[in-house]
């Protein structure tokens, strides 16, 4: 039997007698990150790296019963030994090394490359099995410098500004939001933010990511207080009767799904931002790579098509899996 196995609740290890990521619940689950489709209620008792469980405790409940790690940290379970190393997603979010016996797998949950400003860069693991996820699996699919696109959304701020439109930008309430906030320029005006984002947000400020100053959206407020203002939303809030009280705005939407004009005209959003918290077609190939491994797992995404690329072009042992991990942070599903 193999080290790690998929089953119908999630990623399980026989010989710890431990899930990871699991989508029902189990006495033991390690956790990669806080996103929804990751770490959901009712487990009995979850693991994960220190950054992680302030967000979690605040989305499942303050009751849950949660041990914590550092990156690099070493667990031992019935001679597993699991550790966790930065993934670059989201705050808090880690890979997860599973060796026992000379054999290694590494569990990937979701990743980019490149620095975000608010996670812990991506690192590399050696390993001899990778499950990765292939949210934006295809070769379209590729990111712009993260600075040119926060330019282009100063930019967009200030048009809106000088055409009186109040700026609503939309972005998945955990880590995209909070990257969308630190990338934002504070001297072209108010920030304002939904309460989903504003109540992550004082989660993050209290681990110590610095954010600039932003105004919770209350009923109270009044269409002239958002003159010139721009507000970051979850993707779910555009459309509802919470925009009414702006006057005339201009939405724009931060995904990776951007990259194609044609989810940007399906959302009916007026500006799309490619922005993107998984990693892209380079980066998905790059992080493969790098681990070494010849026995690749692909979850979520693109799986069939990513898989076979795997096996044709990279000669590697690609397998899709069937797993209910979502593309949270780039869908509207739980935002």
């Amino acid at each position: 039997m193999n080290l790690l196995v998929f089953n119908d609740r999630g990623i399980y290890c026989p010989v710890a007698d431990v899930y990871i990521d699991p989508w029902k619940p189990v006495d033991k689950a390690l956790i990669t990150h806080a996103h929804a489709d990751h770490a959901r209620p009712g487990h009995a008792a979850y693991l994960c790296h220190k950054d992680t469980a302030p967000v979690m405790r605040y989305r499942l409940g303050d009751d849950i019963r949660v041990q914590t790690v550092e990156y690099g940290e070493r667990i031992k379970q019935n001679g597993v030994i699991f550790s966790f190393y930065p993934a670059g997603h989201i705050p808090g979010s880690a890979q997860i090394r599973v060796e026992y016996k000379g054999e290694i797998w590494v569990v990937s949950g979701d990743y980019k490359l490149g620095e975000d400003g608010i996670s812990a860069p991506f690192e590399p693991v050696r390993c001899h099995h990778f499950i990765t996820e292939s949210t934006f699996g295809l070769p379209v699919y590729t990111w712009d410098d993260q600075q040119q696109v926060f330019e282009e959304i100063n930019a967009w701020w200030r048009q809106n500004q000088n055409e009186g439109r109040v700026s609503i930008l939309a972005g998945y309430s955990l880590g995209k939001a909070q990257r969308i906030l630190k990338g934002l320029n504070p001297s072209t005006g108010k920030i304002f933010t939904h309460g989903a984002v504003e109540n992550t947000n004082e989660v993050l400020r209290k681990q110590g990511i610095s954010l600039p100053d932003t105004i919770l959206v209350t009923p109270e407020h009044k269409k002239g207080d958002f003159t010139g203002a721009l507000v970051v939303c979850p993707p779910s809030a555009i459309g509802t009767a919470w925009m009414r009280k702006f006057g005339t705005v201009s939405t724009g939407f931060c995904s990776g799904w951007m990259r194609l004009r044609g989810a940007r005209r399906r959302r009916a959003m007026d500006r799309g931002f490619i922005l993107s918290d998984h990693a892209d077609w380079p980066g998905l190939n790059q992080a493969v790579k790098e681990t070494g491994a010849e026995n690749i797992y692909v979850t979520h995404g693109y799986k069939d098509i990513y898989a076979r690329w795997l096996r044709e072009s990279m000669k590697l042992n690609g397998q899709p899996v069937d797993t209910l991990y979502e593309d949270q942070g780039e869908s509207d599903s739980s935002d």
